[in-house]
């Protein structure tokens, strides 16, 4: 039940992210470019997610555990350490400088973007180099 649920999510996941336009690149760029040509559009899909998301974080707060899963999947460190922070540092700037995150790349691969395609590629290559360095 629980791959059901997670492909049902992902589906909406990824139609949300098309009607909102996060898999355009330049969409992305324009709303990053706040001393430019800035589109303050994407805003509204913020909040729109908050609005939806925070009623549910509500209510399942005090949960012992998710209705679909046996454990709730979120981290249960808090420590900020120098690989918390390079790796957010990388995602923040590879977000502003080609206006891709994991999430709308995935989703751009059902409009065969070539830029998405390079993009995962170059992520995915990204994970074993971190992993090739960290475990040796």
């Amino acid at each position: 039940m629980s791959k059901i649920i997670s492909l049902i999510s992902g589906i909406i996941f990824g139609v949300g992210l098309a009607i909102s336009n996060m898999i355009n690149p330049a969409k992305v760029l324009g709303f990053l470019n706040f001393f430019g040509q800035w589109d303050p559009s994407l805003i509204f899909v913020m909040i729109g997610a908050i609005l939806i998301s925070a009623p549910f974080f509500f209510l399942f707060r005090n949960k012992n555990k998710p209705l679909f899963a046996e454990i709730f999947s979120i981290p249960k460190t808090k420590i900020v350490d120098s690989k918390l922070i390079a790796g957010s540092s990388l995602f923040g700037v590879g977000w502003g400088l080609v206006g891709f995150c994991p999430g709308p790349a995935i989703a751009s691969l059902a409009l065969a973007n070539g830029y998405a395609i390079f993009f995962l590629i170059s992520m995915f290559g990204g994970f074993f180099l971190v992993r090739a360095v960290n475990y040796k």
